[in-house]
């Protein structure tokens, strides 16, 4: 390929990997860049190259696992690499050099592939599922109770749990839990996930861990507060949660609503995202939480079976990534709350 062209073809190439496998790549070139930055280190982006291209491209691999019978007398005759073997491990030297140099620009999208997605999606689909802000106001302002938005989400979880959730396509779950997943019912790509387990507490105490003590179950938590106290049981709520660099942090403004009224002293929670018409900040991205709702129903004994059903758009993952990894991530995230009570367990022998 010319020089000029060089760019725009890896760019093409890493938007075609494995979401887990290029954000591996980021992070490696981002750390790479900084060696080569740094002059105590007099590490070229070249030299970083020679050094690492075999491995990282895996040429030697290649040819220990397939090597061609003609390849490999020739070697034993010569007794150094032949052309075609040189012109390979220069053309991974200076395409990972390349790599190493442009990396901060290596995984943008393109400006025309942007222009060209554009007209692909409505704003209805872009645009958080919850009012904006300013809706919000009116509504208040005019006595409309705040709780008419969340309504349907609620109702929607209540009769999923009447009928035991039925429909729902269940897998194995990590860390002992029940995970199971089915097609959103509004034609939304991403699938919605579910993940159940028992707590050793009330219902009441895992609606307050889950509702005002995040940072004991989410490690990722950078920040969380209630922005505004719409009305009893109604708030408005933003919370950051990190990744590891150099990837984003993700943003969330979210109006959620509680019940501590259920039957047989049950609880839930259910949020959604909105759009509080306010920047992102510059070093993260705005996700969406598209469904989010938490169910606590007693089961005996001071323990809850908690319930967590959630669909969101977290940005830069691709429906394959959704498929394959969210819902476990759910079922983790779940787990940990889980684990963030102690077990009670007899401290002797069982005695008549």
């Amino acid at each position: 390929l010319p020089k000029d062209q060089w760019l725009a073809a890896a760019q093409a190439a890493t938007l075609l990997l494995p979401d887990e496998n290029r954000e591996v790549l980021q992070t490696l070139l981002y750390f790479l860049s900084d060696i080569a930055s740094a002059e105590e280190n007099q590490m070229t982006a070249g030299n970083l190259a020679v050094c690492l291209a075999p491995s990282i491209f895996h040429l030697n691999a290649c040819k220990k696992d397939n090597p061609s019978p003609r390849i490999r007398s020739k070697r034993s005759l010569v007794g150094r690499p032949g052309p075609r073997d040189l012109s390979e491990n220069m053309a991974a030297t200076q395409g990972l050099s390349h790599m190493i140099s442009d990396c901060k620009k290596l995984f943008q999208v393109p400006q025309d592939m942007v222009l060209q997605l554009c007209g692909s999606y409505s704003a209805a689909e872009l645009s958080p599922p919850g009012p904006a802000l300013a809706e919000l106001r009116r509504t208040q302002a005019a006595g409309v109770s705040m709780s008419l938005y969340m309504e349907e989400s609620i109702q929607e979880l209540l009769r999923d749990a009447a009928e035991r959730f039925k429909g729902w396509m269940s897998m194995p779950g990590p860390q002992h839990t029940e995970l199971a997943c089915r097609k959103a019912p509004d034609g939304h790509p991403l699938r919605v996930w579910k993940v159940s387990t028992e707590v050793a507490a009330p219902p009441a105490v895992v609606l307050h861990r889950v509702l005002r003590e995040r940072a004991l179950w989410d490690e990722d938590l950078l920040r969380a507060q209630v922005l505004e106290a719409l009305m009893p049981g109604v708030e408005l709520y933003h919370y950051v949660t990190d990744s590891m660099a150099p990837h984003p942090c993700r943003d969330f403004v979210v109006l959620r609503m509680w019940r501590s009224d259920l039957p047989r002293g049950g609880c839930l929670l259910v949020s959604q995202s909105l759009d509080p018409e306010q920047p992102v900040p510059e070093s993260g991205v705005r996700a969406m939480m598209l469904t989010s709702q938490y169910l606590m129903e007693p089961c005996g004994l001071g323990r809850s079976r908690l319930t967590h059903i959630c669909r969101a758009d977290l940005r830069g993952r691709s429906p394959d990534w959704y498929n394959k990894v969210f819902g476990h991530l759910c079922a983790m995230e779940v787990a940990k709350i889980r684990d963030s009570f102690p077990t009670l367990q007899a401290a002797g022998p069982e005695t008549k």
